[in-house]
């Protein structure tokens, strides 16, 4: 009777165990699935125009090409097209050419230019005072501040590099006559409290779910970091306008 009792339980035990597995398994299938789900919804997920009439698009780094009128049919309004040296800017299909593509097919063009924390302020807005045109239609441009001076060599201190953002902010709102919007990422605001610091727009950027790690309102978000379209073989980064 004992020994009956205690395999018994035995077996109860191990169907018990066979029980966790298959849930754990279940659990995890559906994990896999839902993640799976998100992955191919987020491809050409975009927020809600009524919410968010106003939406556009950064497109890719490089020179890969781009269709302008084919973007503008998917629902971008408007275009930021990013600004860095070494990236092809006069090369077929760099920035000069999609500029030009961009303004022919009729889209309001901005221009992106991402802020690197080792080079001098003066060497970064003079390339942009090179390539961007005076053009009073021109969207407010785009600093993005996105790397960090942990890299740099010689070593730079932070309050360094807030110096000379300060300067390259001057500058390029300088040259195109409007105040510049701060494409902000958190690891920029933890190290810099740059939303706190400084009096302007921000671009914030978190796919799907609002951004609030700025501590202030966003003028721009960046909701979907790799929309696919028609437009491009590259995902480009969808972005609406806060109403």
């Amino acid at each position: 009777m004992v020994r009956q009792a205690k395999a018994g339980r035995a077996r109860a035990r191990r169907a018990s165990r066979r029980l966790l597995w298959r849930l754990a398994a279940l659990a995890g299938l559906f994990a896999l699935a839902f993640a799976a789900w998100l992955w191919w919804d987020m491809r050409e997920w975009r927020p809600d125009p009524q919410l968010y009439p106003e939406q556009g698009a950064l497109v890719p780094d490089g020179i890969a090409p781009v269709k302008f009128e084919t973007l503008k049919a998917v629902g971008a309004g408007f275009v930021y097209l990013p600004l860095a040296a070494g990236a092809g800017t006069d090369a077929p299909g760099g920035f000069a050419d999609r500029f030009a593509q961009a303004k022919a097919a009729g889209m309001k063009v901005g221009v992106l230019l991402r802020f690197d924390p080792c080079a001098p302020a003066d060497a970064q807005s003079g390339m942009f005072a090179q390539m961007v045109p005076r053009e009073g239609d021109l969207l407010p441009p785009a600093i993005a501040l996105g790397a960090l001076a942990d890299g740099c060599q010689p070593a730079v201190s932070d309050a360094a590099v807030e110096s000379e953002l300060m300067t390259l902010i001057n500058q390029i709102e300088l040259h195109a006559g409007k105040r510049a919007i701060l494409q902000l990422s958190p690891d920029f605001q933890t190290r810099h409290h740059t939303a706190t610091a400084l009096a302007r727009d921000l671009w914030l950027r978190r796919d799907r779910a609002r951004p609030d790690y700025a501590g202030r309102p966003w003028l721009l978000w960046s909701a979907n970091s790799a929309r696919v379209t028609e437009a491009s073989e590259e995902p480009v980064e969808w972005v609406v306008v806060q109403k």
